[in-house]
């Protein structure tokens, strides 16, 4: 039970990091350790807090956020100027933040269908 609840609090670490991060893009401090920070949360995320009951669930939400990180948001600097830069910067970072989970539940949930007898 303390590891689902530590995984929750990194869960939500995690994506306070992510925002903040791209409130700040472009200003070059989050551009080099924070993706390597989020990956690392991400692993650790993905081993201990995502349950075979949620691994379905999980995996349709983190494609969900993969595919929205891939689509660029930087079309609405057109309209309000840094606002395309920072949700398309949050959104990848929660992305990068997603997908090693992603990979982690995956990986669970084919060893889950493969054991099963």
């Amino acid at each position: 039970m303390a590891d689902k609840s530590a995984g929750e609090w990194l869960y939500l670490v995690s994506v306070v990091i992510a925002v903040l991060a791209g409130l700040a893009a472009g200003t070059g401090w989050a551009n080099m350790w924070v993706p390597v920070l989020l990956v690392i949360l991400g692993i650790v995320v993905g081993l201990i807090n995502i349950t075979e009951k949620e691994t379905s669930a999980f995996l349709v939400a983190s494609i969900a956020l993969i595919v929205a990180g891939g689509v660029g948001f930087s079309s609405l600097n057109t309209a309000i100027a840094p606002l395309g830069t920072i949700i398309d910067s949050i959104v990848k970072n929660i992305a990068i933040f997603v997908a090693p989970a992603a990979v982690i539940a995956a990986v669970k949930a084919v060893h889950a269908l493969a054991s099963k007898k």
